[in-house]
């Protein structure tokens, strides 16, 4: 066999659920609830487990699993940002050769079941879709570190106000501009924040504390529903770069915002066969294939020059 020589390495416990309920300590039956799905991975010196079968060094997966359930009970994990942070920490410390950590977390929607007034109840909740809120963080030993932000699976669909003409034509395009069309997307959305102005791990409890990071989501949120309903949508490009820019607007810890929008296609339905118009009224969703649009948005460090 020829020689060869292990370059990278990592492992750890995906999939990891629970269900954690809060009670407001001056009326327990007001309850807050927080479904969530947790991977860790980690990094360190591993590579006699791969390459000389000795197990000593690993951290059983079934370790990691316990790790996260009773730090969810133990600690405050609200937002998860905060937890992911808890996490990364815990196993950095205890575990001298682990020397990196990748914590992410997804957030399942539970809304509050309101009343015919709108008043919501006190501990009962509506699974509101599949839309997720998610935190992702790579810790380092030496204490670099990213964090990330976002969400993911939030579909929205708007029956006019897009178009889409004046592409590139060619003799493979078969492709007829539009002025009017419909558009819908399941929203992935992620913003990283400024790890050089946050400085270290630590800031993360300060922005949890603040109110900062359910602010930023709350923003990152509504701006994705505001600039797809208004505006008049040339482009999914076009579009997805004014979110992206509205937001770092909104938020100055934030440095990068990045978009993975699927176009999904609803066909206008041929109704000529039996003498009728269709007048953009009856389409076919195409489950496939579907357009995939990605953006990176960061500041112009230059336009500060």
């Amino acid at each position: 066999m020829a020689p060869t020589v292990l370059t990278a390495s990592t492992y750890g416990k995906d999939n990891v659920k629970f269900l954690k309920v809060k009670k407001d300590p001056s009326n327990p039956q007001k309850q807050e609830v927080m479904e969530a799905t947790v991977k860790i991975l980690l990094t360190g010196d591993f590579d006699i487990s791969y390459t000389k079968a000795d197990n000593s060094p690993i951290v059983p997966t079934d370790t990691v699993k316990n790790t996260i359930l009773v730090e969810a009970k133990t600690f405050d994990i609200w937002p998860i940002e905060r937890f992911a942070a808890h996490l990364a920490e815990h196993f950095i410390k205890k575990y001298s050769h682990v020397s990196g950590i990748d914590v992410t977390i997804h957030q399942h929607r539970w809304s509050r079941i309101t009343k015919e007034d709108g008043t919501p109840y006190d501990h009962s909740f509506l699974k509101d879709g599949e839309e997720l809120r998610v935190a992702s963080l790579n810790y380092k030993r030496n204490g670099d570190f990213v964090l990330t932000s976002g969400l993911k699976d939030l579909t929205v669909l708007k029956s006019t106000g897009s178009m889409f003409y004046g592409f590139h034509d060619c003799d493979y395009t078969t492709l007829i501009p539009v002025t009017d069309r419909i558009l819908s997307t399941d929203v992935d959305a992620a913003w990283e924040w400024d790890s050089k102005k946050l400085g270290s791990i630590k800031a993360i409890y300060g922005l949890a504390e603040s109110g900062a990071i359910d602010a930023a989501f709350k923003h990152a949120r509504q701006v994705t529903l505001d600039l797809f309903a208004i505006e008049n949508s040339p482009s999914v490009q076009a579009t997805m770069y004014n979110m992206a820019s509205k937001i770092l607007s909104l938020v100055p810890q934030v440095r990068t915002v990045s978009y993975s929008l699927p176009n999904k296609h609803y066909f206008l339905i041929d109704y000529k066969w039996k003498g009728l118009k269709n007048d953009n009224e009856v389409f076919y969703p195409s489950p496939h294939p579907n357009g995939l649009i990605k953006c990176t948005v960061a500041r112009d460090i230059k336009a500060k020059l």
